[in-house]
């Protein structure tokens, strides 16, 4: 496959090999033929705006831009998550609300998902930890402005 848009199905894209990624979704998973910052900027442009556009947007709400949370597509609440430097070819992004719980097993991140997948990392705890407390924040800060808007409108 050779292109793809995150949806609401989409749990992970994970850094695979040679610019391609592994998409987890909950009832599939596939290899695409596009790097993981590749198809996190081409679904943001399907949803219209771009990986920059929305770069600049988590750091006008939170103030970070290194490996800063992204929303995909803000009415069906749809934010990612990198792993690593999204510069970096290693860097996987995670799906935000379909993360059900998450923890520490020997040199592994295991994250379980909604639907009852789950995946492991090669990552530190507190990265993870930390990147979720991120785009918790993000969600939580975009919801109290869109609160404040439609109080006003």
């Amino acid at each position: 496959m050779q292109n793809y848009e995150i949806n609401r199905q989409t749990l992970a894209i994970l850094s695979y090999e040679n610019e391609k990624a592994k998409i987890i979704e909950e009832n599939d998973e596939f290899i695409v033929n596009n790097s993981t910052m590749k198809i996190i900027d081409n679904s943001c442009k399907f949803f219209g705006s771009s990986y920059e556009g929305r770069l600049a947007g988590t750091k006008r709400i939170l103030g970070i831009s290194h490996k800063a949370p992204i929303i995909i597509e803000e009415s069906k609440g749809i934010i990612f998550f990198p792993t690593a430097s999204p510069r970096l070819d290693k860097c996987s992004w995670i799906s935000l609300n379909k993360i059900s719980e998450y923890y520490k097993e020997k040199e592994e991140i295991i994250i379980k998902f909604t639907c009852g997948k789950t995946i492991k990392l090669k990552l530190s705890y507190s990265i993870i930890d930390n990147q979720i407390l991120r785009a918790n924040r993000l969600e939580t800060l975009l919801s109290k402005k869109r609160k404040e808007f439609q109080n006003i409108y």
